[in-house]
């Protein structure tokens, strides 16, 4: 999902995956803090007072609908942190947003 690209028309599949990402109060508060700019895992665990495994579970389903991109850096003691930060995305839910998502599906299956 690119910030900017109103007419970028999702796949129900590409739709469900963002809609079942954000569906979860920790997700949305995940969104909510990187919202301010990267954050270390360590410190986004602290800051959302849960557990750095079921973080990364979270993340991985934010990361899979493209809404966080997870990086490596190495610390200056050459340790390997691992930064989050939210991806720019715009989504406008409408009856139009599905069914636009719907025609996008059956376009595919007549490509494949």
């Amino acid at each position: 999902m690119e910030d900017g690209c109103e007419d970028e028309v999702l796949t129900s599949e590409e739709l469900l995956a963002v809609l079942a990402a954000i569906g979860h109060p920790i997700r949305l508060r995940v969104i909510a803090e990187l919202a301010a700019g990267q954050v270390h895992v360590s410190e986004l665990a602290r800051r959302l007072g849960v557990s750095r495994p079921l973080l990364y579970m979270h993340l991985e389903r934010l990361e899979k609908a493209e809404l966080v991109h997870g990086r490596l850096e190495l610390s200056p003691d050459g340790k390997a942190l691992k930064y989050f930060e939210l991806a720019p995305f715009h989504l406008t839910l409408t009856p139009d947003t599905v069914l636009a998502a719907l025609r996008a599906d059956q376009q595919e299956t007549r490509h494949d």
